[in-house]
């Protein structure tokens, strides 16, 4: 994927390190307020080896509290400043699912991903301004949003069969209005339950049918932890554990908080995958 004068190459697993500008994230470790710890961040996850840099301004955690767009874009505007001085050449997503922080952030940075945890359900303006600036997208499988999301967990057919449905109609949708370089993540632990994620983690491959790359974020998520009975804090050796099945299944990026351990792991499994028998 070309990003402006970068190019994204997809054609073995990258990295996606997380630094949210908020302070709820259920995981206390990616909260970064100010300049000094943005900084710090985006110095640290570059030099332990990743290649995308994904900010997030909004928490999308169950229950969080809803910001206004400007209180949210404030926040992200600081992020992608502090970025370009610190790392002018990573490749930068914003988390949003507004369409005036993707649009802000494009005037501001250029090319960027925009990563939408509602495929464009929530703000129907979203994909306009994506294919306008012609920037890739992440379009994530969520009903709902962030604060009813877990209402919605019934998939009569199954949450394999009906996320991989949802998938193949939007983007078809997506591409009739526009849209080109798509990657689609499958949203574990949104309006999903543990037993839920775990049968859409055992399942991950048949979301390749369609050809497009998978974002897989599994990072210090509940289905860890609840499983574990731990917390966001003892879930890191959970977390490679289940990078290692994503990236089994056909994962091309893991969306991390921990980057040197999911760089390991996707080296490790580059190296094993060379001794598979073709």
């Amino acid at each position: 994927m070309r990003l402006d004068d970068r190019v994204l190459d997809l054609s073995q697993p990258q990295v996606m390190a997380i630094v949210n500008v908020t302070p709820d994230s259920f995981y206390s470790g990616a909260r970064t307020m100010d300049d000094e710890a943005i900084a710090a961040r985006v110095r640290q996850v570059v030099a332990e080896g990743a290649t995308i840099i994904d900010i997030g301004g909004y928490s999308s955690r169950l229950g969080a509290e809803d910001v206004s767009t400007e209180q949210e874009w404030e926040r992200v505007s600081r992020a992608l400043s502090v970025v370009q001085d610190v790392a002018p050449d990573v490749v930068v997503s914003v988390d949003t699912f507004r369409s005036e922080v993707a649009r802000r952030s494009i005037e501001q940075a250029g090319a960027i991903i925009v990563n939408d945890i509602s495929a464009g359900e929530v703000d129907a303006a979203m994909v306009d301004v994506v294919a306008y600036y012609g920037v890739p997208y992440v379009a994530m499988h969520m009903r709902g949003t962030p604060q009813t999301m877990q209402q919605h967990t019934g998939y009569e057919r199954g949450v394999v069969a009906e996320v991989a449905d949802y998938f193949r109609r939007r983007t078809e949708w997506l591409r009739e209005r526009g849209v080109k370089d798509i990657i689609l993540d499958p949203g574990f632990g949104f309006a999903k339950s543990v037993e839920q994620n775990y049968e859409l983690l055992a399942g991950l491959g048949e979301l390749q049918t369609e050809g497009y790359p998978l974002l897989v974020g599994l990072s210090r998520k509940s289905m860890i932890y609840k499983v574990l009975d731990t917390t966001p804090d003892n879930a890191l050796n959970g977390t490679t554990a289940l990078n290692w099945e994503a990236l089994r299944q056909g994962a091309t990026i893991l969306r991390v908080h921990d980057v040197a351990e999911a760089v390991e792991v996707v080296r490790l499994h580059e190296e094993y995958k060379k001794r598979l028998p073709r």
